[in-house]
């Protein structure tokens, strides 16, 4: 097969294609793995933040368990009549 001169061959432009695409997964690779990678200070403080997160979920927890039984002892104080409404 005849290629006029100038022109590139499928052969070459397969290879041009395939270097391209290498350097361009390469390169998505390289911002996934630094995007993902937390300065030591802010990983630091967001690991804080979680147990701060943490610690605000456990108390609300025990306040809503708390708000509960106080719930059920007035029902049951009103229904023995000893609270009048």
């Amino acid at each position: 097969m005849d290629i006029p001169s100038g022109l590139i061959s499928p052969l070459e432009l397969l290879a041009i294609a395939g270097i391209v695409a290498v350097v361009v997964v390469k390169i998505a690779r390289l911002r996934a793995a630094r995007s993902q990678q937390l300065p030591e200070d802010v990983a630091a403080r967001l690991e804080t933040l979680e147990t701060d997160v943490q610690r605000l979920q456990n108390d609300l927890s025990e306040t809503q368990e708390r708000l509960d039984f106080a719930e059920r002892v007035l029902v049951k104080a009103r229904e023995e009549g000893r609270i009048g409404v």
